[in-house]
């Protein structure tokens, strides 16, 4: 009998730490509160860790409040993260490493990616969601692709919202809504199931 209650106890020290690792290791969550509504994201810090840690620094220290989404295009992609209503672009962090190749996730209906110039290491806070199948935007052999990190659990209907808004050429901007659509706040949800302060 003790022989049994010994193997027992291992078979639980043993599986103890899994458990805890992948409670740890959980998919953050993250809020962004639209004038528009609320848009939930899961972020896929599994398989693009720089770009989803980079992203989150932005929440914290609530950079994103109070930007727009100031690039709509009906079923290509939804915009914003980086200018303020009167389309100033605010100061931004260091550009990150393109992770495209290595996550391999791709741009389909829903994610969330970073936008960048033609450099490919050139993300900074700009984001989209994509709102179709925009395969064309993956990394391809001998070309980096533009790198998601997440995806819409909840609100589709109001990036479908966003997405459709009527829009206009500002300045040297295209695609603007007219109506300023504004982030007003951003904040983590949970990870690994637990509420964060």
């Amino acid at each position: 009998m003790m022989r049994y209650l010994s193997a027992l106890v291992i078979v639980l020290g043993l599986l103890l730490p899994t458990i805890g690792h992948s409670q740890t290791n959980a998919n953050p969550v993250v809020i962004i509160e639209t004038s528009k509504g609320s848009i939930t994201v899961e972020l896929y810090a599994d398989k693009a860790p720089i770009t989803v840690e980079n992203f989150l620094g932005y929440v914290r220290s609530g950079f994103y409040n109070g930007t727009i989404f100031h690039r709509v295009i009906r079923r290509f992609a939804v915009q914003g993260g980086g200018f303020t209503p009167d389309l100033v672009e605010k100061d931004n962090g260091d550009p990150i490493i393109n992770e495209s190749k290595t996550s391999k996730l791709s741009n389909e209906r829903w994610t969330i990616a970073m936008a960048r110039t033609n450099d490919p290491n050139s993300a900074q806070s700009q984001f989209y969601f994509n709102m179709g199948m925009n395969l064309n935007l993956d990394a391809r052999m001998g070309r980096d692709g533009y790198a998601v990190f997440g995806k819409v659990i909840d609100g589709q209907n109001v990036v479908r919202d966003i997405a459709v808004s009527r829009t206009h050429s500002v300045g040297g901007f295209d695609d603007v809504p007219v109506e300023p659509i504004l982030i007003t706040n951003t904040s983590i949800k949970q990870a690994s199931g637990v509420q964060q302060p």
